[in-house]
């Protein structure tokens, strides 16, 4: 593939890497090396891969020697790279731990084994089994960094190699990429991996738009390389000049970042100038200020475009002079500024300072990772969602870019986006769950206000004051977003068991039951074993919730002949009430395209935030006095809506023949003639009919179609977007979801 090609190290190109290529690259940079080891390490792995193929047809030990070399070129130890060589054997093989532990020792095991999957059964979703996989990861990065390295590794070289899978599995894989591996590479500071990581991603996830930007950027170049090389020898010339050393040199932004860029300022490639980088490295850091003055005096400085991360380092290290100024054509470039020992840490990251004595890891505990990984792990060991413990991760890997401080000096990073309510609860949580108001420089601000670099927080306090569900949308990181939902979960358990006591109390009445004699009866402790509860309040908050009936619990415990009230008068009462929610919900229990397993009775209706299509990965949720609500496991509100996960209830499709379902899709064209009649030409040919069609034009020569139309299930929405995505002029497709707020949109393209 002609990007994974040019986004690798020169040599050697993926899929021919030989061990001897491995030894090589540790020697070079001045690793031990003990060849014995390392040999029947590579024998080991492949005789457990021998029958083994990757889906591009080759042998499947290409995978695990290209991860071993990334890992030699990044330059870590021997340990890490046999790690590389054996990263799949306990996930792809028949190999066990006991073999392995024999074999090379407990330290490589524990590596090999932090590096593998959670098996994913048919009774556990793809997002649970993803979840549980990076907690278990997480947690043993925490002893050892050196299992999110070989992760790290081992996600590039299968995006390089990308192409051999279904077109929906590259999707879903790159972007998890984007979401989660990218920016642990930035956490950890290896510039290089993230950035070759979001632009194969990028690649995958929008081919149009990149091929687009690529040809763009080329031919920007082309034209401005004149330019660029008059900017250089001016650079040179007055850094020699004024007597400092230093090594010049540029690039081209990444195209990820590039596109990024474009989408947040809603503008164009044409638009875009400062596409340009350039790199001053010097010998010692008096230098590192004296060239910036320099580049001031050359050319004009943007306002507010200077960035001084030397003084306050980024959490991952980084350290650099950033500012942007005006070339003599009124062209925008970068120059950024660092000493050598800087440039290395800023493209190596944690390579660069980590390092191993005799094979084994010594991390200091004051050690940056270290305390963002412990940190994290905190922080995530109340999350036992797995969908919340997903979106708070993501959170978590964000880059901190705010810094705020409080009234004494101290100061805090923060994610974009981050408010005084998030300030709060890092600075204490009893702080966070009074918080009344906040000052930010010394005047009064809403909590929803975003911060700002160099913000002075101070933060106001009423001890009436307690949190509500509407926090969870002034907050976004994970810290603040547990210690609310742990509040609400406490608070809305206790009025759940209150509820569920009156309840319970209620039907034993009706029949003349006594609590205690139920309550201590064998049958009754069977009955909360079999269902996984532990003691009575449990029972009151499962009915209190609505996932448990009174009478289901005493057919249980009591049995169904001994109750005295005759069955059909609660079975005409339960069909009044279905029939009657029925006209006013668009699907009823059984009746409709969802059943809520074990509860065939439950009413249930798809949400209209998220429209779910059969086939899609579906979860419940149980409303007050308006049934069961069906969202798309990756619905925008699911994590909102499942701050309480003992809400969420199991659903599965039970689709008719002639169901169809409304899909609103949201394309982004060329503003050409005829559009319009290509694209419901090819809707049409899917067998789809077209509700309703909308259409804006912009001044940037294009144009925005919504359109909605009716589907079947998810096969034939995929159908439908290949058909859209092969006419010429079309840009991107989203399939548009409303959220919380506003509108959420979900690429598809």
């Amino acid at each position: 593939m002609p990007l994974a090609k040019s986004l690798r190290p020169p040599v050697p190109p993926p899929g021919v890497v030989r061990f001897e290529e491995i030894l090589s690259c540790l020697s070079e940079h001045g690793r031990a090396v003990d060849p014995g080891f390392l040999r029947s390490v590579y024998d080991f792995s492949s005789e457990m891969h021998k029958d083994q193929t990757r889906r591009s047809g080759e042998p499947y030990m290409t995978h695990p020697l290209n991860v071993a070399w990334l890992l030699a070129d990044l330059k870590f130890d021997q340990t890490c790279v046999a790690v590389g060589l054996l990263h799949d054997v306990l996930e792809d093989t028949l190999t066990d731990r006991e073999v392995l532990e024999k074999e090379f020792g407990a330290e490589v095991t524990e590596l090999v084994d932090g590096v593998t999957k959670i098996g994913r059964h048919e009774y556990v979703r793809r997002d649970e089994a993803q979840a549980e996989t990076f907690r278990k990861m997480i947690l043993a990065s925490a002893k050892d960094i050196r299992v999110i390295v070989v992760k790290l590794a081992d996600r590039l070289h299968n995006m390089e190699t990308l192409e051999h899978m279904p077109a929906e599995s590259r999707r879903r894989i790159s972007r998890e990429t984007l979401e989660i591996y990218a920016p642990i590479a930035h956490r950890l500071g290896m510039a290089r991996v993230k950035g070759d990581l979001e632009d194969l991603a990028f690649f995958h996830l929008y081919p149009h738009q990149f091929a687009e930007l690529y040809s763009k950027i080329a031919e920007k170049m082309k034209v401005g390389q004149a330019a660029t090389d008059r900017i250089r020898e001016r650079l040179a010339k007055s850094l020699e000049t004024a007597g400092i050393d230093a090594e010049i040199s540029f690039r081209v932004k990444r195209y990820y970042s590039i596109y990024e860029k474009l989408r947040r300022q809603g503008i164009d490639i044409s638009q875009l100038y400062d596409f340009l980088a350039f790199r001053i490295v010097t010998g010692s850091l008096k230098d590192t200020y004296a060239a910036l003055g320099i580049v001031h005096q050359n050319w004009r400085p943007i306002p507010g475009r200077f960035k001084d991360y030397i003084a306050m380092p980024k959490p991952n290290l980084y350290q650099s002079l950033h500012t942007t100024t005006v070339g003599d054509q009124g062209q925008p470039f970068e120059v950024q500024i660092r000493t050598r020992d800087m440039d290395l840490v800023a493209e190596e990251g944690i390579a660069a300072h980590w390092r191993y004595k005799e094979g084994k890891a010594e991390p200091l505990a004051s050690d940056p990772n270290i305390v963002w990984l412990r940190q994290l792990l905190e922080w995530q060991k109340e999350v036992q969602d797995p969908r919340t413990f997903l979106t708070t991760l993501k959170v978590d890997l964000y880059p901190d870019e705010v810094y705020a401080f409080t009234p004494k000096g101290e100061v805090f990073s923060f994610p974009r986006g981050a408010t005084p309510l998030d300030f709060a609860y890092r600075v204490h949580t009893d702080l966070g769950h009074h918080c009344a108001g906040s000052r930010v420089n010394g005047k009064l601000v809403p909590l929803r206000t975003p911060l700002q670099n160099g913000d002075m927080v101070e933060v106001l306090t009423n001890s009436s004051r307690t949190p509500s569900r509407d926090w969870l949308n002034l907050v976004v990181t994970s810290r603040a977003k547990s210690k609310i939902r742990q509040w609400l979960n406490t608070q809305q358990k206790q009025r759940a068991m209150e509820i569920g006591r009156r309840l319970f109390d209620k039907e034993l009445r009706k029949y003349g039951l006594s609590l205690r004699k139920v309550t201590d009866s064998s049958d009754f402790a069977v009955y909360l074993q079999s269902e996984g509860l532990s003691k009575l309040e449990d029972l009151y908050s499962r009915i209190g919730f609505g996932k448990t009936e009174s009478r289901h619990v005493l057919e249980r415990v009591v049995g169904q002949e001994k109750l005295s009230e005759t069955p059909e008068k609660p079975g005409r009462l339960r069909q009044a009430v279905n029939t009657a929610v029925n006209k006013i919900l668009p699907f009823g229990g059984a009746t409709g395209p969802i059943t809520v397993k074990g509860h065939g009775d439950l009413l249930a209706y798809l949400a209209k935030c998220c429209n779910p299509l059969p086939g899609e990965e579906i979860v419940g949720y149980i409303t007050r006095g308006r049934g069961v609500s069906v969202h798309r496991v990756d619905c925008p509100n699911v994590q909102n809506l499942l701050y309480n996960p003992e809400r969420e209830i199991e659903v599965r499709w039970d689709q008719q023949k002639n169901d169809v379902y409304q899909v609103s899709l949201l394309i982004e064209v060329e503003d050409q003639q005829g559009m319009l009649a290509r694209l419901t030409d090819a809707i049409t040919r899917t067998g789809s009919n077209i509700n309703s069609m909308e259409a804006d034009t912009h001044e940037t020569g294009r144009a925005s179609i919504s359109i909605v139309c009716q589907l079947r299930d998810r096969k034939h929405l995929d159908k439908l977007l290949k058909e859209v995505r092969a006419i010429a002029g079309v840009l991107r497709v989203n399939r548009r979801t409303s959220g919380g707020v506003g509108t959420h949109l979900e690429a598809l393209s």
